[in-house]
């Protein structure tokens, strides 16, 4: 399930971007004294005591204005709202309350959300004084911090934590969660559509034809899938509209809530820096993926185009050699039928367990024919592995020297693992510990 969405809002220069660093622990927002230096929504996942959320630091709501990127960014922030499980909403201490704080806490007491009023820039925690004219927003207790020390912050996290849902239980029971992600017009809705037999998702020559993240139920035999068909993901620097970056996050969200990725290309235009954002971005969460190859009907070809083809992807998208490649036409229906067992091959592979002794006759033969290379004249020792995890499958290694298992050993390992195991279509996660008594 996706993680719940804390927004931070408010008016220019109240210090929201210095919160959200603070809270996640990351400079990241750019933070200046000159209003407005946020345009751009930023998300970043924040944990506190366990619980998982995902923050997003918004340009200041300012009061009405004619100015195109003043509306802009009144949009974005407004966008952010409509998705979000709760807002904490900063206003300046030291300032006082404002006209644009009372037309802000308009808008959010319409949104119906949960709200937390932060007053921010206290300089003195004992003075009631400098937050009691903000109970005339009425919008509660303001909760006085201070962003750039650091104060009172682990209880305005508690408080957070509070208010944010119970993560819901998976309510789609067995159907395997299928995200079809690409960059704008490379076929993604008329796939879907295909798949589906009928014309469900709005297909058009435009792009940017599909605004959210839209979920569809197919059954096909004894096996459920839900098709979620999503948003183009452009270059940030070609996003003009803002509800394009919105969208862009509602398509992040569905890989992150996905069993299997479809990657969507353009066969008539190849492998762009953009297609490997996007491919990277399922890689990154551990998604299970199949790289489609869209539009082969208009590619000129002669026997050899499909193996020249899928050697340039390899290439290009190295990090993901375990993907399977499918050549497909929507419009034609070309090998569309391949795509379905594909997913049921590639989720049932990212679901795969080894039984533990299984795993390390593989691996103690591994290490005898290739032993790790030692380091600074020590040998480095793997004694055992064991499988702590599935989507992806993750493997723990325990050796005595974890911090120099070189990465071109552990790379040896993964494909001696997929050699005897399989595991196409997934990613694996091998990771190196100290063992006891070493």
């Amino acid at each position: 399930m996706p993680k719940p969405l804390v927004a931070i809002v408010g008016r220019p220069n109240v210090g929201k971007s210095t919160l959200f660093n603070r809270i996640t622990g990351a400079r990241v927002a750019i933070v200046e004294d000159t209003p407005g230096v946020t345009r751009d929504r930023l998300y970043r996942d924040a944990d506190w005591r366990g619980c998982q959320f995902t923050l997003v630091d918004t340009g200041g709501i300012a009061a009405r204005s004619d100015d195109p990127l003043v509306v802009q960014v009144r949009r974005q922030a407004e966008m952010a709202l409509a998705e979000a499980d709760v807002i904490l909403f900063v206003v300046d201490a030291r300032t006082g309350l404002t006209a644009d704080d009372e037309e802000v806490a308009e808008i959010l007491r319409r949104s119906g959300r949960p709200v937390i009023l932060v007053a921010n820039k206290v300089e003195d925690f004992s003075d009631p004084t400098m937050i009691h004219e903000f109970y005339r927003l009425g919008l509660g207790d303001p909760f006085p911090i201070s962003a750039i020390h650091g104060l009172n912050i682990g209880d305005l996290l508690d408080r957070i934590v509070e208010l944010l849902p119970e993560t819901a239980a998976e309510e789609d029971g067995m159907a395997l969660k299928v995200a079809v992600v690409g960059r704008p017009n490379v076929g993604k809705s008329s796939i879907v559509n295909r798949l589906l037999g009928e014309e469900r998702v709005i297909v058009s020559d435009l792009p940017g034809t599909t605004r959210d993240a839209i979920d569809t139920y197919i059954r096909r035999g004894d096996r459920e899938y839900i098709l979620i068909d999503t948003a183009g993901m452009r270059r940030k620097s070609r996003i003009a509209d803002p509800t394009e970056h919105y969208s862009v996050l509602r398509a992040l969200k569905a890989v992150e809530r996905a069993d299997v990725v479809l990657v969507v290309l353009d066969g008539t235009e190849g492998v762009t820096e953009q297609d490997k954002k996007i491919a990277g971005y399922g890689h990154e969460q551990g998604k299970a993926s199949i790289i489609i190859v869209n539009k082969w009907d208009l590619v000129p070809k002669d026997d050899k185009t499909m193996a020249r083809y899928e050697e340039m992807i390899r290439e290009e998208l190295s990090f993901m050699s375990y993907a399977p490649i499918i050549f497909i036409s929507a419009l034609t229906g070309q090998r569309v039928a391949r795509i379905l067992p594909a997913i049921d091959a590639v989720g049932a592979e990212a679901s795969r367990r080894v039984a533990t002794s299984t795993l390390n006759s593989i691996v103690q033969e591994a290490v005898m024919l290739t032993p790790p290379p030692a380091a600074k004249g020590q040998a480095v020792k793997i004694f055992y592995a064991t499988q702590v995890k599935v989507k992806p499958p993750t493997f723990i290694f325990f050796c005595n020297r974890p911090e120099d298992v070189h990465f071109s050993y552990q790379r040896y390992l993964e494909n001696q693992l997929r050699q005897a195991f399989g595991f196409e279509g997934t990613p694996l996660r091998l990771l190196f510990r100290r063992s006891k008594g070493q």
